[in-house]
């Protein structure tokens, strides 16, 4: 009963929100009676009784299914806007069963879709096998003929859209042998032991892309519009080619609604498990946008070792672990920490301006998405790069009556000094484009106190762009001019860290963004003097802000009074429980002894039962089973659904 209010409450919702301007995009696959059932969200077949299903419902809730040209009638002026609840209906691969099954459903309902074709798959001979790898036997004989393609094309009701003519394969990613995603893999040559250049890759999915556009003209008598991305994977390279040949919308997997000011990168929701009728509209009304998030926080420095054999056995005990409990998301250490300072020493992938430990990022990250079903967040530092570059390039403090070099803990790159931010920034840069992964977590260095940063492009910057006094002694006194200096700063911090994201996403589009942030500035909003951060700001910024819910890191004298009081202060904040991942201590650093289990599940039942949507910890120690995996199962397995 509760769940039908739901989705009432949320169709009245999206009706009134989507009205003219947006529409939802259903993403299927196969249609078949033999479904096999995979909880993991790896199916993605669904039976003919329930796309029916799925049909009669769009039809009584009242959602008028959309075609491609209506889209494209909308963006170019020819059409005022598009119906209430609109729809578009799309299907990957070119099944046999789209002509066989979905096709007389489509004309039953007049309803209006896409199919999404890979030309080299429909080049193959009758008697030919797919060539994809693994247990799954795909059979040409499986798939649409061109004469089919061609009666779909003339019915009026069937998008024929370019699937990619041979990206929809792996490609070998890394030197551990990982294959990965053609169209936004850098291919590694193990015997060059190099990567494929820029414009190497440019050329290769120049050429994929027309040769398929060139196929579907010649076979279906039509040039495709709509580029649909083989496994959601896309990057801006490929839409500006996409473009050139005429296909102005894309689709990847990113979840969501979409309104009509980019077609460009078309969100869908993947239909998997073969959901009922009743999960198929919750998924298409809440577009899974509410869902708790689990997360492990994972040190890679734990997972290296010298021997490339060891590292394999650590990496395989991690793995196992990760898929035990059961968590949705791991914010996974991408740079090099072993002195454990929080600075960036080395990072583990191949970049232009520090050394690489080892180029592994790519391949734990790959492995923990495909083997414990994870979204993988990277997790960055914003400034602490140790870089053998000019000591002014780096944040200064003021300290005994002059400038020096900060004393913080963290040697962290001025966000002022145009050089360091680009040098942060192609290394952003070279993690995207060398590394697949789902998001980026920001580390917590990304602060400067009431005495920083007073280096000579700071204070030039401040006085330029801001207004302000390029002496500290007035930045410094009244107090309400510490203030206004901090929140300019934290501005700063933020604008940077949209800047680092927007390199990222050139490479990695539908990327989720969390940052760490203090619990003081929470806590106490006026510390942003001593920190340049603010949390109400942070919403706004990042899909999460990975909030430091450690009160033996504060050393707070009763700490379940402390984080009841920093859940009550999250909560005041609009979308402040919504976007906020509570990240707990699993080790007391004070003491350097592991959290009793009795605490830190205490701690997290604690949050729950006081609104917490979003929990995490760190960190996550394999060897010492730290936390203990059987007992936290129970807290941190985030319930399965469609």
């Amino acid at each position: 009963m509760l769940r039908c209010l739901l989705i009432t409450l949320a169709l009245a919702m999206a009706s009134t929100a989507e009205a003219g301007s947006s529409f939802v995009v259903a993403s299927f696959h196969d249609v078949r009676e033999d479904v096999r059932l995979d909880y993991t969200g790896g199916s993605t077949v669904v039976t003919p009784a329930h796309l029916e299903a799925y049909f009669q419902w769009l039809k009584d809730e009242g959602y008028r299914v959309v075609s491609t040209q209506d889209l494209l009638d909308v963006k170019t002026g020819k059409k005022a806007a598009l119906p209430d609840k609109s729809v578009l209906l799309t299907f990957d691969d070119g099944y046999s069963s789209f002509y066989r099954t979905v096709f007389p459903l489509l004309k039953k309902y007049r309803y209006p879709a896409l199919v999404a074709l890979v030309g080299s798959w429909m080049d193959l001979p009758n008697e030919a096998v797919v060539p994809l790898g693994g247990e799954f036997v795909l059979k040409r004989e499986s798939l649409l003929s061109w004469d089919q393609v061609c009666e779909l094309t003339r019915s009026g009701l069937v998008e024929i859209a370019s699937h990619s003519y041979d990206l929809h394969q792996g490609l070998l990613g890394n030197p551990q042998g990982n294959l990965q995603p053609a169209a936004v893999t850098r291919v590694y040559d193990p015997v060059a032991k190099t990567y494929e250049s820029d414009a190497a890759y440019r050329k290769r999915i120049r050429e994929d892309l027309h040769k398929s556009a060139e196929g579907i003209a010649r076979h279906a008598g039509v040039k495709p519009r709509v580029m649909v991305w083989p496994y959601g994977e896309y990057n801006q390279a490929l839409i500006d080619e996409a473009g050139k040949l005429g296909m102005v919308i894309t689709m990847g997997l990113r979840e969501g609604r979409n309104d009509m000011s980019d077609l460009s990168e078309v969100k869908r929701m993947l239909l998997t498990a073969d959901p009922e009728v009743d999960e198929f509209a919750d998924i298409l009304t809440r577009l899974r946008a509410d869902r708790p998030v689990r997360v492990a926080h994972v040190d890679m420095d734990y997972i290296y070792d010298p021997d490339p054999a060891q590292t394999e056995r650590n990496l395989g005990a991690e793995l196992d672990r990760i898929l035990g409990l059961g968590v949705k998301a791991v914010y996974l250490q991408a740079y090099a920490d072993p002195d454990g300072d929080g600075n960036a020493d080395a990072l583990y992938f191949p970049n232009r301006h520090l050394p690489m430990r080892a180029d592994l990022f790519n391949r734990v990250a790959w492995q923990m998405h495909i083997r414990a079903r994870v979204r993988v967040y990277a997790w960055m530092p914003v400034l602490a790069y140790r870089a053998k570059v000019p000591e002014d390039w780096f944040v200064q403090e003021w300290r005994d009556g002059r400038a020096q070099a900060s004393s913080h803990i963290y040697h962290r790159l001025s966000p002022f000094n145009a050089q360091a931010r680009r040098l942060i920034g192609e290394i952003y840069e070279d993690l995207a484009k060398y590394c697949n992964f789902n998001g980026l977590l920001f580390h917590d260095d990304a602060i400067l106190s009431d005495f920083e940063d007073v280096s000579p492009a700071a204070l030039a910057y401040g006085k330029k762009t801001w207004g302000l006094s390029d002496r500290f002694e007035r930045l410094h006194e009244p107090a309400a001019m510490r203030m206004r200096w901090a929140r300019h700063k934290t501005a700063m911090l933020d604008g940077f860290t949209d800047e680092l994201s927007a390199r990222v996403r050139a490479f990695r589009p539908e990327l989720k963004t969390a940052r760490n942030l203090y619990a003081l500035p929470v806590l106490m909003p006026d510390s942003e003097e001593w920190y340049a951060q603010n949390f109400g700001e942070a919403l706004k910024h990042y899909d999460y802000v990975a909030l430091e819910a450690m009160p033996f890191m504060e050393k707070a004298e009763q700490p379940e009074a402390w984080l009841k009081s920093l859940i009550e202060r999250v909560a005041a904040y609009p979308d402040g429980l919504k976007k906020t991942v509570f990240e707990l201590q699993s080790v007391d650093w004070n003491t350097q002894q592991d959290i009793p289990m009795t605490v830190f599940l205490g701690q997290a039942n604690l949050l729950l039962k006081a609104g917490a949507v979003h929990l995490g910890y760190y960190p996550d120690n394999v060897f010492r089973d730290q936390p203990r995996l059987e007992a936290s199962k129970a807290v941190f397995a985030a319930p399965w659904a469609p």
